[in-house]
């Protein structure tokens, strides 16, 4: 080989050795967790200028080369990607990634606030996870959601989280009244109240009574089909059927029972119904 062209390949390598070198002034970890103090390692010799910009900070500081650089754990809470620049004549730059620390909030939304018992999937919900930096946990994790009435429980089931979200739908229970739901992950919990309230009428029984004037029907106790006292103010339709044709009268309900007074005219059939549910037939005037 030619003098001039070995000091040509020799001219080359050492190019690309120096590029090496610079390439390995400085050094950064490719993942850390938010909140913890990072380590960049640098060579050479003299003082340099160091740079990070991150998600939500930026860092300028004085460095002396061939040591480590400590970034303190506040200036890298955020979750994200990080940029260090080191500047010395030329400049170098490496990048790494914060992930989330531990979990250590949870943003829990429930639906609805009130809802009747014994419903199926009548009560859905969804957890965002949190560290206590304010940023999302992706890792895996699972969320614990339960149902409590008092001191029961009502359901309770383990719910893998998705990119920092967990959901659950549950039917409501068959006892009217607060419901707590609760979502938990390690040591962290937090809740949201349900309303439960009674469901349609069921088994509607209506008494009558005449008196001189006016024949006055109403309800015995009305409840849904879990038992629950259906609250006041439901509709309760009487609907006297006779030979001068149908009336009807609606009554609300109060204290647990519907009252109506009626206009006899000859033998007739009464009836009563709220929502969708029809009570027993009386003959009155017979």
């Amino acid at each position: 080989m030619p003098h001039s062209s070995r000091l040509f390949s020799f001219g080359i390598c050492f190019l690309l050795l120096a590029q090496l070198c610079l390439a390995q002034e400085l050094r950064a970890p490719a993942t850390a967790m938010a909140g913890t103090s990072i380590s960049l390692s640098t060579a050479g010799s003299g003082s340099a200028t160091l740079y990070l910009l991150g998600p939500s900070s930026a860092l300028k500081k004085t460095v002396q080369l061939g040591e480590d650089v400590t970034i303190p754990a506040e200036s890298v809470r955020s979750a994200g990607r990080y940029l260090a620049v080191l500047c010395s004549g030329s400049c170098e730059s490496a990048s790494f990634f914060v992930t989330a620390a531990a979990p250590a909030d949870i943003s829990f939304l429930v639906h609805p606030s009130r809802v009747p018992v014994d419903r199926q999937n009548a009560i859905s919900g969804a957890a965002f996870i949190f560290d206590k930096f304010g940023n999302m946990v992706f890792s895996p994790l699972t969320v614990n959601f339960q149902l409590l009435s008092g001191k029961s429980e009502i359901n309770s089931r383990d719910v893998p989280a998705h990119d920092g979200v967990a959901w659950f739908r549950a039917n409501s229970g068959k006892q009217a009244g607060p419901v707590r739901v609760v979502a938990s992950i390690g040591g962290h919990s937090t809740d949201q109240v349900v309303m439960q309230v009674a469901s349609d009428p069921c088994n509607l029984r209506i008494d009558a009574q005449s008196t001189a004037k006016n024949i006055v029907v109403q309800t015995q106790p009305v409840h849904d089909c879990s038992g629950n006292p259906v609250p006041d103010g439901t509709i309760v339709s009487f609907t006297r059927r006779g030979s001068d044709g149908v009336s009807t009268v609606d009554a609300p309900i109060k204290k647990g029972i519907a009252r109506a007074e009626m206009t006899p005219s000859g033998p007739a059939v009464v009836t009563a119904a709220s929502g969708v549910v029809m009570g027993n037939e009386i003959h009155v005037g017979h």
